[in-house]
């Protein structure tokens, strides 16, 4: 590996249930009742919060609306995310990989679909300033259209090629972004059970179950 970006939200942190309440909720007042496991996979993982919200709103575009709905769903994961004290954690392996890779002086960052109260919340929770420059870190700005943007972003910030770069990510979306912005290594940590969907594609390296899996040899 010479230089790695991480996805945030089923990759290193495990939070696939929360997402999964607290669109429910947004969806509740939305159109009267909760999404699926199979939503959150197929129509969310990977995707930002202003286009799930239209998704959610029949397709109809309101940005007044998805702004207001896309800060009350943060709320209430963020919110999700304190009560369940036991599992508010950083994935198995990633304090040792960010050790090893800070120690290697190999260049890392994180590119997220998040937004940035959900960023600074991570940052300061699991306290991530000890091995990433928050500046480098990418998120939900308003302004990447999609995850081939923040890759691209994520590696200019660290003054990258993006064809050096390993990608760590748990979503189809994920997957699809890395390819289509020319990133030949992929690790999946299978957290959204995607690995047989994405097994025999030339760019997925590995398939893990947590950090502690990946092979920092390939």
């Amino acid at each position: 590996m010479k230089s790695v970006i991480f996805d945030f939200n089923g990759t290193l942190f495990l939070d696939n249930d929360k997402h999964i309440k607290a669109w429910s909720k947004i969806s509740q007042e939305l159109r009267g009742k909760p999404i699926t496991e199979e939503e959150l996979h197929a129509k969310m993982n990977g995707v930002n919060n202003m286009r799930i919200i239209r998704y959610l709103n029949g397709g109809t575009e309101d940005p007044k609306l998805e702004q207001k709905y896309s800060l009350l769903k943060e709320q209430y994961y963020r919110e999700f995310c304190k009560q369940d004290t036991a599992n508010f954690h950083l994935i198995n392996g990633a304090e040792e990989l960010f050790d090893y890779l800070k120690k290697q002086e190999i260049p890392f960052t994180i590119a997220s679909a998040s937004i940035k109260p959900n960023i600074d919340f991570f940052v300061e929770s699991f306290h991530l300033d000890r091995w990433i420059d928050p500046e480098t870190i990418v998120y939900d700005d308003g302004l990447h259209p999609d995850k081939v943007s923040m890759f691209i972003d994520a590696a200019n910030r660290l003054n990258r090629p993006i064809e050096e770069f390993t990608v760590i990510e748990d979503s189809l979306a994920g997957v699809d972004c890395s390819i289509r912005s020319g990133i030949t290594d992929i690790r999946i940590i299978d957290s959204n059970h995607i690995g047989e969907r994405v097994k025999n594609e030339p760019a997925v390296k590995q398939i893990c179950r947590n950090m502690s899996e990946i092979d920092r040899n390939l």
